[in-house]
């Protein structure tokens, strides 16, 4: 993700920012400038954007910026909806009548949400609402288990993703990454997940790359029931992360592409990120690993990502290391999954509206 400041007083921002803490400037998120603005009152509820690129328009704040306090992103004055482009993709949120943790874990799905978002448009991925498309379009429900129901499946089916809001819980997710022996599991990584699911039916499926698809993943039209269930009841084959990014991407091609594709998005968001801070890696010796390329992640090649990816999570790790904590970046790329994300790197370069 970029960097952002402060149009008011230049102060380094953060993409959840709602307010400046050196002038005290509202901040909110402006979708199609890709950017965090500073804003004065323009009163009636109306807010004038300080981003030069705004040239002085007159925006409002989503309801759920306004009056929940779980968004920051910013709609036109004159747009006659009341809800942002990222929270009216939204259907179900958690029940918040009841005195429980429901509301943080809305805003930690919703800012997890956003975030995908901005990858998505950055990467210049269409995305359509169940508005504009009613049968597969996106949407998402946050539900949570109780007592007298069936527990909620984190998924995807047919452009609706599911997420247990339990996932927000930063304790429950841990124990279930424990419990299932995972070396990765963040919330943001859930909804990178399912996106490769929505993207699958809709780059995929039926289109020109499906037969490239099924030489490097496998046969989608395996029945994904009984490859649950032998997952579940044998686990991943010893020597799965050989040709699998994840034991998980093991269960099925769909899994596979869904675990490939939130990879991809993952390297480009961390590279993103290290560019946007002009971060370069200048080691005494010519044999370590060095990183000085600045090219943005939306013009490099696949082989340009690469190349700064393994200097990158190297330093990363040793960081961690230092600082007693897992490692950052718990995987090894084998061969055939570095061509499985050359894969989704292709697919979308050619789905890309920025080409």
């Amino acid at each position: 993700m970029k960097a952002f400041h402060c149009n008011r007083c230049d102060q380094r921002v953060f993409f959840e920012n709602v307010l400046c803490e050196r002038c005290e400037a509202l901040l909110g998120y402006v979708p199609e400038l890709r950017e965090i603005s500073a804003f004065e009152a323009a009163g009636e509820g109306q807010w004038r954007s300080l981003h030069p690129d705004a040239q002085g328009k007159l925006y409002r704040q989503c309801h759920n910026y306004a009056v929940e306090n779980v968004c920051n992103w910013m709609l036109p004055a004159d747009d006659p909806e009341t809800l942002c482009r990222s929270c009216r993709l939204t259907h179900t949120i958690p029940n918040l009548t009841e005195a429980n943790n429901n509301r943080l874990y809305w805003y930690r799905l919703e800012t997890a949400k956003r975030r995908l978002l901005y990858t998505l448009d950055a990467l210049g991925l269409a995305i359509e609402s169940r508005h504009a498309d009613p049968e597969n379009g996106l949407e998402f429900e946050f539900l949570e288990n109780t007592e007298d129901g069936e527990p909620v499946m984190t998924g995807h089916d047919n452009g609706r993703i599911t997420l247990n809001i339990a996932e927000a819980d930063d304790a429950h997710r841990e124990k279930v990454r424990t419990d299932m022996r995972e070396p990765y599991r963040t919330l943001l990584g859930h909804f990178r997940h399912e996106s490769g699911h929505y993207y699958f039916e809709k780059l995929i499926a039926g289109t020109r790359w499906l037969e490239p698809y099924r030489a490097l993943f496998g046969d989608e039209q395996a029945d994904y029931g009984e490859a649950l269930d032998k997952y579940y009841r044998d686990g991943a084959p010893a020597d799965w992360e050989n040709s699998y990014i994840s034991a998980y991407a093991t269960m099925h091609p769909w899994e596979d592409w869904a675990e490939t594709w939130a990879h991809y998005l993952l390297i480009v968001d961390v590279l993103d990120t290290s560019t946007a801070y002009g971060l370069a890696l200048l080691p005494p010796a010519p044999n370590e690993p060095r990183l000085t390329d600045q090219t943005p992640v939306e013009e490099a090649s696949f082989d340009n990502l690469m190349k700064r990816w393994y200097p990158l999570t190297d330093a990363l790790n040793s960081l961690n290391r230092s600082l007693g904590m897992p490692d950052g970046y718990p995987f090894t790329l084998a061969p055939p999954v570095v061509d499985k994300l050359r894969f989704v790197h292709r697919v979308i370069a050619q789905a890309s509206t920025r080409s």
